[in-house]
């Protein structure tokens, strides 16, 4: 398969805290991956590195172009869109300018019919189109979160704890639609969970996070039967 996404001795932080310690993780195209980690571990660090929101060394390199020294809305208009942990939406904005805000690297081309088409995925959104994002219930804020980085038309989509705060049922609902999008739009996932047992069963590639460097890492299938990555992350 041919990887979208090749990262290698990728160090980054916060001033002189080195959060990343150097280590390497490709994600294909058209796949779901996943990245499992304790609090701490660095995943929410290893996003922002790749979307460029913090200094970074090492190598990142998206559809064979370097973007190690990208500016992060660059990387947007490459094809990364970040869904951020916290769902950052604009809670003064309603529904419909949220979406719009989404699609600013596309200069008004398509937009209302792209904003058509994420209703369809996200009915509740189309239900809502007109409210402020801030009187949406945390469900609906991420599934808004979710549908205003798809605006910008990316090839790869992250995804900083999506499950974050959220009932149980909401949650499989929200992997339910990662599942669909990538399974019937070919759009290529990197989710960081804590979920470990939900995101494991729509991943293709699972890279385990300790303190700053990758562990373990394989197909679902090798990750789910390590005996030691399943008891610590998988609960059995």
């Amino acid at each position: 398969m041919n990887a979208l996404l090749e990262v290698r001795s990728l160090r980054a932080g916060y001033g002189a805290v080195q959060v990343l310690h150097g280590f390497d993780m490709r994600v294909n195209e058209g796949e779901v991956a996943v990245i499992l980690g304790a609090n701490g571990a660095g995943k929410t660090t290893t996003m922002r590195a790749i979307s460029g929101m913090i200094q970074r060394k090492g190598s990142i390199v998206f559809d064979g172009e370097p973007i190690t020294r990208t500016p992060p809305h660059e990387i947007v208009r490459m094809g990364i869109a970040q869904v951020p942990q916290g769902r950052g939406t604009f809670t003064d904005l309603s529904v419909a300018d949220n979406l719009r805000a989404g699609a600013y690297v596309h200069k008004g081309i398509h937009i209302e019919s792209d904003m058509r088409e994420w209703y369809d995925v996200f009915p509740r959104l189309s239900e809502r189109r007109e409210q402020k994002a801030g009187s949406l219930s945390g469900g609906e804020q991420q599934m808004l979160a979710i549908a205003r980085a798809l605006m910008s038309k990316p090839r790869l989509l992250l995804c900083d704890e999506p499950s974050l705060g959220l009932a149980p049922i909401i949650t499989q609902e929200l992997f339910a639609i990662l599942q669909r999008l990538n399974t019937e739009n070919g759009l290529t996932i990197l989710v960081v969970e804590q979920n470990a047992n939900l995101a494991v069963k729509i991943a293709h590639s699972v890279f385990v996070l300790e303190t700053g460097s990758i562990v373990a890492s394989g197909t679902a299938d090798e990750i789910a039967n390590d005996d030691a990555v399943r008891k610590a992350y998988l609960g059995y």
